[in-house]
């Protein structure tokens, strides 16, 4: 038996602060159930170890020797998008929450500290994946959809870097239709696994409760197994990374960490001896919480870890963000919409310092933590203009030499060169249409203005976020004129919005 002064599992793991993307050599990844002092008992073997590398001669397209920061061929993407995850629930943020994998990749690559999503998940998806407003798709794709949010076959960023010559992966959430007949085989990925529709039961993968409860998949097929949701998607996205053989996009949308929080007991003893709250009922949610947040810190090593094992690291750009902004609680009627789940959460997630939750424009609902990291090709660094999840399409199709065989109509940019250290040619405008235009904002510079729905009338709101980045002074009454040029902006975004449904959608 362990000492008890040593701590062993999750534990140890997260207090020694261990590199958690080095795997001894000759070894295949623990999972998180294994007690970490089987590392201790590993053989070294120094750096005779065989790497299992394959030389990747991509043609076509994906064959770019010569852009600026390549390494010898086109580069992999590895994309990782967290669930639900706050601005305030990473440890280098300041958080009582251990995420030492992602600290470290934060320190060594470029933090974006103005990187802007949508208020909720769909939304988001659908803009990453086209690089468009959700708004162009429909009101559906403006909210949280279980219909199909994308037209059939509609080129996303999975299409056009495929057509170029790369293999595509989606491990995690898909939830832009959560029938297999509008999963994501039909827009560009190759390979795809997990959940159809949204955050499911951590162990037995159902969504809520309704037609689309069962919707855990392999390739449009569904399937039942067994075992923690974190350690499966981690599981089968590091199986296909180290059986690549040509450039690739990973895409990773981890369930984690959407209700119901359910962590493993090994996780949750790494968080036995610490104190989060004096009101038991909100310690114990947290604890869940946070230990349910290092499990997928832990999963991001491992895909790190394969990387690192089949010599690909220095080729891969990773891109780590969130959906959205943290809840801070959920009460019972939110979790007992799931099949055999019961329990509420008086204490979750933290947008800190930043103001708003998930669901709301507040810089708390769609501002959150996100980096990359590119080992060798980018400064370490923090780059702090404002940027958006529409821009990764355009970025990463320039990146990689892929062009879109149709117009785009793209709303983003290449902010490649911002990310490595230019300036802006112009201010960002930045637009949001949530729950089919009740829901609107703008923001052009630094100002920034919005008009939701509170209650049965609206708020105008504006905000000045370079000198209240807290959002703690309105100001409107003192700028009228800036509230009228904002919102003549956000008037024509909206006339470029589609206010119908798909004609399949019901």
């Amino acid at each position: 038996m362990a000492n008890a002064r040593t701590p062993t599992g999750p534990r140890r793991l997260l207090r020694s602060g261990a590199r958690l993307y080095r795997r001894r050599p000759g070894r295949r990844p623990l999972t998180a159930a294994q007690p970490l002092r089987a590392l201790a008992q590993q053989p070294r073997r120094g750096n005779g170890r065989q790497c299992l590398c394959r030389e990747r001669r991509p043609t076509g397209p994906a064959r770019r020797a010569g852009r600026a920061g390549f390494v010898n061929s086109a580069p992999n993407i590895l994309y990782i998008l967290a669930d639900d995850l706050g601005w305030g629930d990473l440890s280098c943020h300041g958080s009582s929450i251990r995420t030492p994998t992602i600290d470290r990749l934060v320190q060594e690559g470029v933090e974006l500290g103005q990187h802007y999503v949508c208020p909720m998940c769909t939304p988001t998806r659908a803009s990453l994946l086209t690089g468009r407003h959700p708004g162009r798709f429909g009101a559906h794709a403006t909210t949280p959809s279980n219909p199909p949010v994308l037209p059939d076959g509609y080129p996303t960023l999975a299409t056009v870097l495929r057509d170029a010559g790369y293999d595509t992966g989606l491990f995690g959430k898909w939830h832009l239709g959560s029938s297999p007949r509008f999963g994501p085989n039909g827009y560009g990925f190759n390979t795809a696994y997990g959940s159809l529709a949204g955050g499911v039961d951590p162990y037995n993968h159902f969504y809520k409760r309704g037609d689309y409860s069962v919707t855990w998949h392999k390739n449009g097929g569904l399937i039942e197994e067994h075992g923690h949701v974190t350690d499966l998607i981690a599981r089968e996205a590091v199986a296909w990374i180290e059986s690549r053989n040509r450039p690739f996009f990973c895409y990773v949308p981890f369930t984690a960490v959407h209700v119901p929080i359910k962590p493993t007991q090994d996780w949750l003893n790494a968080y036995q001896d610490d104190d989060f709250d004096k009101d038991p009922l909100k310690d114990a949610s947290f604890r869940k919480y946070a230990a349910y947040t290092s499990h997928m810190d832990w999963a991001v090593g491992q895909l790190l870890e394969a990387l690192e094992h089949t010599c690909q690291r220095e080729n891969t750009l990773v891109i780590f963000s969130s959906d959205n902004g943290a809840i801070n609680d959920c009460p019972l009627h939110g979790t007992d919409q799931y099949p055999g789940w019961q329990e509420a959460y008086p204490r979750l997630g933290c947008n800190g310092p930043l103001r708003g939750v998930k669901a709301q424009l507040y810089e708390g609902g769609i501002r959150t933590p996100t980096f990359v990291n590119w080992r060798g090709n980018l400064q370490p660094g923090r780059m702090d203009h404002p940027v958006q999840i529409v821009d990764w399409m355009p970025t990463l199709t320039a990146l990689c030499g892929a062009a879109p065989t149709r117009d785009p109509q793209w709303d983003g940019a290449d902010i490649w060169p911002l990310i490595k250290g230019a300036n802006p040619a112009a201010e960002k405008r930045m637009y949001w249409n949530f729950r089919g235009g009740r829901n609107l904002g703008l923001r052009l510079g630094d100002w920034k203005l919005t008009d939701c729905e509170v209650g049965n009338g609206r708020r105008l709101e504006l905000f000045n976020i370079a000198d209240d980045p807290f959002e703690a002074d309105e100001v409107s009454a003192d700028h009228p004129q800036k509230v009228d040029e904002l919102t003549e902006l956000i008037v024509a975004e909206r006339r470029l919005d589609d206010t119908s449904k798909r004609p399949d959608v019901h």
